[in-house]
């Protein structure tokens, strides 16, 4: 759903730490050159078109997304920077 929005270059979406509901999910996101866009218009979009439990609860823009030589996006690296020091709800 993140990539049909127009101002979206590309993203991730991973599980991150919360204190009341164990973990929620969060949409790490690369904007287009000159796109203005707020974190909470990301999640109105979502909430929008997608369930509300699906929608991410949180949104942080980056420069760029971690990936390999071949290309392939390193989830865990993302995720290492929300989890270290805290325990996995599994």
């Amino acid at each position: 759903m993140l990539y049909k929005h127009p101002d979206i270059l590309e993203t991730a979406v991973i599980a991150v730490p919360d204190d009341k509901w164990g973990e929620v999910p969060m949409a790490i996101i690369v904007l287009k050159p000159d796109a203005t866009v707020s974190e909470a218009d990301i999640i109105t979009y979502c909430r929008d078109n997608m369930a509300h439990f699906k929608a991410p609860k949180r949104v942080e823009f980056v420069e760029k997304l971690p990936r390999t030589a071949t290309g392939k996006l390193q989830k865990f690296r993302l995720r290492k920077m929300y989890w270290d020091g805290e325990k996995r709800v599994n």
